[in-house]
């Protein structure tokens, strides 16, 4: 059945529709609903419930949520329980753990007025509190095409199609996707969302910013003994078992009842194609100095997403006709801090205010500029412009000397508000940073014991992934002729090991490898379309409801 032969989509009209129920999306639609009872708003979310496809640390600054919902300290059912206490940061060898005195780290980084819990609770949390306004939510329903009007300006979206073979034909059960048509859309996919990167292309929104960077941040939560936890306790790292020129570095967040998250992120401008992301992971807790935190626990859950680093200089423009995009959408990430929730749900509210001012005018489906006009001014830019240079340093000077420059420029930004360093440049995609394999040794990575390491697919298993099988792959490679000919033969096939879910294989066939996609392992990370050396591989929404399924993450 062509296109032109579907039935016609239904459609539902709103006056505001908003695309991602992540803390971005979900704190403009309470913002809106705050400024004005009487808006039509719904969010679309694309996992089968809220909180499925969110993950973060999360340690979480409260400064959006004292704006937004001031007395949630108060709220019983507020899943933030948990206050810093005791904040550490090391220097990782690989027999030792060297603590860095507090003094040193610029007041931004102080981390003791913070809560530690699970992000994707506390947006279940705000998607109560905004149904309870009267906000329209579809979990459910990925958010698969851009809707525009005569003008070109956005009108909406359409959720996908449902119940479309792999042969690409509808069956039995197909269901047509719906329109939801709004005087405003905003787009907070998160962490390179599929349609934020058309309407981006489409508005040549990154005409005047620098490319945006990426991380791969991979998280597990344990419940580990109770005689080794430590409430409000939280550790950050950088150094091994990454080498001095690769970026990156590890978390330790003691919360609640016995749980620990731990995770670990490696920035994706990283040059080793035999690099694995996750491999490094699982060997960061064999360190002696962490080891013995997992020793006789339990590994209850895993996942991994795509960070955005590129920061202030990578924001693109942030408005267009029709919409706006808020979030990680568009990378709010303070990545010295690893934090983002406080700055996306900043720009929520933000984009919220506008476009409430805008409805309140009679206006639709024009440009709000004033969002865009004023974000840099905002609590969110400043916060922002303070570490606007030390993915840069770090990535130019590496570890040892590229740290200790952004630590240098952070005290300068902070005590005279300006940098000896300007505002520095990112050079070039994360995807053109890979060296042709001939110029590194592949890497003998442990096996895992099973015990503190563990492998993919047993991981995965954790995230409680799962995607129907008959439907059409939604990890799009443009020219397989491509991935032979340079992901395998120049790179040796990085996507088998910078993918943290075990998707992509290449099958030794005889003198013909063939690229094997196993669609159905895929937790929804992304990095994928980051950092395939050709940009080859484009991530778009599965049918909806598919993909991780995290309880607290």
């Amino acid at each position: 059945m062509s296109t032109e032969e579907l039935p016609p989509r239904e459609s539902m009209e709103f006056d505001v529709v908003i695309v991602g129920a992540g803390p971005s999306g979900l704190a403009a639609a309470i913002r809106l609903k705050q400024l004005n009872a009487d808006l039509n708003v719904v969010v679309v979310e694309k996992g089968s419930e809220v909180g499925a496809h969110i993950l973060s640390g999360a340690v979480i600054d409260p400064a959006g949520l004292d704006k937004l919902i001031p007395d949630w300290r108060e709220d019983s059912d507020c899943p933030l329980k948990t206050q810093v206490k005791d904040d550490r940061f090391y220097w990782m060898t690989a027999g030792g753990a060297i603590k860095l005195p507090n003094f040193i780290m610029p007041p931004l980084m102080d981390n003791h007025h913070c809560y530690i819990g699970s992000l994707g609770n506390v947006c279940r949390w705000l998607a109560r509190k905004a149904e309870a306004l009267g906000v329209e939510i579809y979990p459910g329903f990925a958010a698969a095409e851009v809707l525009y009007d005569e003008r070109g300006a956005v009108k909406g979206i359409a959720t996908g199609d449902m119940g479309i073979g792999r042969d690409g034909k509808p069956k039995d059960s197909f269901t047509r996707g719906m329109e939801l048509l709004g005087k405003y859309t905003l787009f907070a996919e998160g962490a390179r969302g599929s349609l934020t990167k058309q309407l981006i292309a489409k508005f040549a929104l990154d005409a005047n910013s620098e490319p945006p960077k990426f991380g791969i941040g991979l998280k597990e939560v344990w419940q580990i003994d109770p005689a080794k936890h430590q409430k409000g306790m939280i550790q950050h790292s950088f150094g091994w078992p990454l080498d001095l020129k690769t970026g990156g570095g590890s978390f330790l967040y003691h919360y609640d009842d016995n749980l620990v998250a731990v995770g670990f992120v490696v920035h994706l401008n990283y040059d080793d194609p035999y690099l694995s992301p996750f491999d490094e992971f699982q060997r960061f807790k064999t360190h002696p100095s962490i080891r013995g935190t997992f020793e006789g626990g339990k590994r209850l859950a895993y996942g991994a997403r795509a960070i955005t680093e590129g920061g202030y200089q990578s924001v693109p423009k942030l408005s267009f006709p029709g919409g706006a995009l808020v979030g990680c959408a568009a990378g709010f990430v303070n990545v010295p801090r690893i934090k983002g929730v406080h700055n996306a749900m900043g720009t929520g509210m933000l984009a919220a205010e506008h476009v409430a001012a805008a409805l309140a005018a009679d206006r639709a489906n024009d440009e709000i500029v004033d969002y865009e006009n004023a974000w840099r001014s905002s609590a969110v830019g400043k916060d922002l412009f303070l570490v606007r240079n030390v993915k840069p340093l770090w990535s130019k000077f590496g570890t040892v000397l590229g740290v200790a420059l952004g630590g240098f420029d952070m005290w300068c930004n902070t005590l005279f508000g300006g940098s000896l360093f300007g505002t520095q440049s990112h050079a070039k995609p994360d995807r053109a940073t890979l060296d042709p394999a001939k110029s590194h040794a592949p890497k003998n990575y442990p096996k895992p014991d099973g015990k503190i390491s563990f492998d993919k697919l047993s991981s995965v298993f954790l995230s409680n992934t799962n995607h129907e099988e008959d439907q059409p792959v939604h990890l799009k490679v443009a020219d397989m002729n491509l991935q032979k000919t340079s992901e395998h033969d120049v790179f040796a096939g990085p996507s088998n090991r910078y993918c943290p879910a075990g998707v992509y294989e290449w099958v030794e066939e005889g003198a013909s490898p063939r690229f094997q996609i196993n669609a159905q392992n895929c937790v929804h990370c992304k990095t994928c379309d980051v950092k395939d050396p050709n940009g080859n591989i484009t991530w778009v929404p599965p049918e909806g409801g598919g993909g991780p399924n995290y309880e607290a993450m």
